[in-house]
């Protein structure tokens, strides 16, 4: 994913956002994220390994998925479903909207 490139991510009615494996793993490989608000946007930040703490991207299906409980980091009334991703390699963050397109 370029900083030209976006994905899609998932996020679900239980509070857990959807990363799909390639995404994940090229740029989040520690499998651990920061995640905050900002701009109205979800951002997730990689951090050196989960010593460092943050959330954990976990395994989700066969497929290599992951998944992140973001449940408190959402905002109340925030709609499940599929998000827009873009890296922002300025900020070395996916960022993610959260409101319509």
């Amino acid at each position: 994913m370029t900083a030209t490139d976006t994905s899609t991510v998932t996020l679900r009615d239980d509070g857990y956002l959807l990363v799909p494996r390639a995404l994940a793993e090229e740029r989040f490989p520690s499998g651990a994220v920061f995640v905050t608000l900002r701009d109205g946007q979800m951002w997730l930040l990689p951090t050196s390994g989960a010593g460092a703490g943050g959330f954990l991207l976990k395994r989700r299906n066969a497929a290599g998925d992951r998944a992140v409980l973001v449940l408190e980091a959402v905002p109340s009334g925030t709609a499940p479903g599929d998000r827009t991703a873009r890296w922002d390699d300025d900020a070395c963050a996916l960022r993610i909207t959260l409101g319509p397109d």
